[in-house]
Order: C-alpha cells, then structure tokens, then sequence
C-alpha cells in the first residue's frame, strides 16, 4: 500500500528549515515559486478512479521533495503542486524547473501500473528583497498560461530593484510597443480533415516585453480594449499578417489568415474602413473570427459591419461558440461561413458523456446553415477520430501543431505534416468499427 502525505509544507527530511540552494549574497538571490499542474487530470481521473486521483497530486508532492530538497511544497489541490524556494539564485530556478520537468517524462508509478503525467510548470522569481506572496502567486500562474501555450516549462524573472507593475504602466509600454518590435505574431494550423490539407491558419499576437518576458494575449487584450490601443493593435496584426501572407502564397501555400477582432472594434465605423481599405488594396486571403458576445454587445452596427467584411470576400468565423449564451437569434443573421466549437468541448469529447452530443448537435446544426465546423483544442488522437465520425470539417489543436513562428510553419507546411495526423485517426476508426462489426 503506497504512503501518502498530507496536503501540508513538505520540508526537509531532517525537519530543519529550508535552506538557500546557494550561498551566493542576498542581493543575488531571489525567493521563487514554482506551480506544477497535471494537465491530464480529467484523464487520469478516469484510469485510477477518483479516490486514487484525489491522492494523485499528494504522491507527485513527495517525488518532487526528493528532486528540490531544499523547498517548502504543497499539495494545493488535486491538480497543483506549489513549491516555494525562500532563497536561491536567479540561474538555479532554471536549472530546478528543467529538473523537475525532465523527471516525469518517464511514466509515473500509481498503485505499481505506470502512467503518463503531463505537467505544465509556470515559475516567477522576486529579488528577496521585493519578496511579496501575493504578487508571486499571481505571476507564477501567468506563467502556467504561458506554458500552457507554448507546451514547455516558463519562468518569469520579474525585474530586480523595481515596484510591481501595475495596469497602468503596463498599458503605457503596449502603447509603445507597437513602435519598438516587440509584438510578433505565431500561427497555428487548421487541418481539413476530409482533404488532409492544412485549409488555414490563425494569427495569434505575442508580446516580447523587455522586461516582463513573454506577455499573452490575457494579459494585454483587455487593456488595449479599455484605452482604444486595441485599433492600433488590430491594425498592425493585419498588416503583418498581409505580409506573412504574400510569403506563404510565394512558396505555393495560398491559405487564409485568420485574424481575432475584438467585439468593441465591430461598432467602430473608423476601423471597418480602415481594415477594409487595407484587406481590399492586399489582395490577400484573409478571415476575421468574432465571438458572439461581441455581436450582442451592438446587434445592428455589429452585424451590419460584419456583412460589409464578407462583402470584400473577408471569410467570418464565429470563434469560441458555445463558451457564452450562444444565440440562435444572432447567428441565423451573421453572414459566417465557419463556426468554431469551443475547445472546453473538445478536450473532454472522449471522457464526457454530455459533451459528444453537444458536439455532434452543433456540427449538424452548422451543416444546416451551411457553415463549415472547427474544433477546437483537439490534442489526442481519439478525439480527432471522433470529431472525423461526427461529420467535423476542420480540426486545430496541440495534436495538428502548437502556434509557431512563419519559418516554422513553412517548414511544416513544406513536409506536408498534416497528413500524418489524420492517417492515424483513420486507422483508429478502422479498427473501431472493424470491433463493432465482429461485436
């Protein structure tokens, strides 16, 4: 019977405190705090059974205490695993999360049956003279959602010597950000799955701060809405995105860009005319995706803008349907040949007995008003071959490709990857039904 501990600080075996991982000065040296997720939770969840899963998170605890013996860590959930170090240098946080990341690549024992758990580490580091909790916490999980992005472990030197940031100061360096380079756009194939071809992609902005590191797009969005940055923003995402464009058609790949529009620019006469003038004078493919809680926001202007897009051959995709209170009074109006399914669906397909059919009534709702479906969040094969049962067009996920630079994705595109991701779907269904018919 395995030994569990309980969700507690776990110290050093000899019950001392925790000691500094190096001598190195206090001006040297940074308090940190690093947050361990399972991802595959809702997964394993269902392997182990929920009593052994509730422990599962306890039992990474103690292996995590064997690799970072010099840690406060805690069980902070079924889920999560904190680990806090009280002094140590800003080079070994580094060393500390790739050891840690390193460790469970291999299987993971539970009850003598080994299984896969995917971590997601995020970690913040303060000077220890700056040491403040709250902040910590808040930027270690800001670092989880960058890790969880980009599918490798974060962490987030916060500047030595200066004051927390605060909203404001961060949405007076976006302002110039646009300006000094920072911004960079990454892009994130959408596979068609009856053609095996990759039909599209989504542009997906980035921020590169000098100070900050990498900054998501749930961390300045918002704030560009409310100081009106947000056209600036939008504008120079569809400029590059002309240009990246004109690149992937040079090299024979003629796809759609898909840009996100944020719902308070619907309203907004100026910037229609503007991006229409742009899109027009391009000549690109290029699409907009637009949530429903952006229409509702103003029905008649929103509506009335969105139709001028696909006038110009603009294609419109309604983005993270079934999110919020999705409409059948909007989206019988909106002029979209593409709907998106949320990925909240799609990332528990094969382990809810709900979300199938939401998914698969939402397909042929879609099919009826003559729209192409995209899943979202696809990253197992099982779900991808039964998003291909469902009747699903377009698939997009960490299974077909995380967001990645424009040289990565000509190389990607060149070797014609997306053709591995569906045949093994197809051979999966084979065998489903080759199953059911013996059956």
């Amino acid at each position: 019977m395995s030994e569990f501990v309980s969700p507690t600080p776990i110290r050093r075996a000899d019950g001392g405190t925790p000691m500094p991982t190096s001598l190195a000065s206090v001006t040297d040296c940074c308090c940190a705090l690093i947050v361990l997720t399972i991802s595959n939770f809702p997964i394993l969840r269902r392997h182990v059974g929920i009593v052994r899963a509730n422990m599962l998170a306890e039992n990474i605890a103690i292996r995590v205490a064997e690799l970072v013996p010099d840690a406060v860590i805690v069980a902070a959930g079924r889920d999560r695993i904190e680990v806090s170090l009280a002094s140590v240098q800003f080079e070994a946080v580094e060393t500390i999360v790739a050891r840690l990341d390193a460790a469970f690549e291999a299987a993971f024992d539970v009850d003598g049956e080994p299984y896969s758990i995917e971590l997601v580490l995020g970690s913040a580091t303060l000077p220890v003279t700056l040491h403040d909790d709250v902040r910590l916490l808040d930027e270690a999980e800001r670092a989880c959602e960058a890790a969880r992005e980009t599918r490798a472990p974060v962490v987030r030197h916060l500047a030595r010597g200066t004051t927390p940031p605060d909203r404001a100061s961060l949405g007076r360096d976006l302002r110039d950000a646009i300006g000094k380079g920072e911004l960079f756009l990454q892009y994130q194939p959408k596979l068609h799955l009856r053609r095996q071809v990759v039909s599209g992609v989504e542009a997906l902005i980035r921020w590169r701060h000098p100070v900050r590191g990498l900054v998501m797009p749930g961390d300045f969005i918002a704030l560009a809405e409310e100081s009106q940055d947000i056209v600036d923003l939008t504008v120079w995402t569809i400029q590059q995105v002309i240009k990246d464009q004109r690149v992937l058609a040079a090299r024979g790949h003629d796809i759609p860009v898909f840009v996100n529009i944020s719902g308070v620019l619907l309203s907004d006469a100026r910037f229609v005319r503007r991006a229409c003038a742009l899109i027009q004078s391009s000549g690109v493919k290029i699409g907009f995706e637009i949530t429903e809680t952006a229409v509702i926001r103003d029905p008649q202007s929103a509506i009335g803008h969105l139709k001028r897009f696909a006038d110009i051959g603009i294609v419109i995709a309604i983005d993270d349907y079934g999110a919020g209170l999705s409409s059948l009074a909007y989206l019988k109006q909106l002029p979209a040949s593409e709907l998106k399914i949320d990925k909240l669906f799609v990332t528990q397909l094969t382990s809810s007995n709900r979300d199938p059919l939401i998914v698969r009534s939402t397909i042929d709702l879609a099919h009826a008003m003559e729209m192409e479906v995209v899943a979202e969040g696809v990253e197992t094969a099982s779900a991808l071959a039964l998003l291909s049962v469902m009747g699903c067009d377009v698939a997009q996920g960490f299974l077909i490709s995380r967001p990645i630079d424009l040289p990565i994705l000509l190389e990607f595109l060149a070797r014609d990857q997306a053709r591995v991701f569906v045949s093994a779907p197809a051979k999966l269904l084979n065998l489903t039904t080759g199953h059911r018919r013996a059956s």
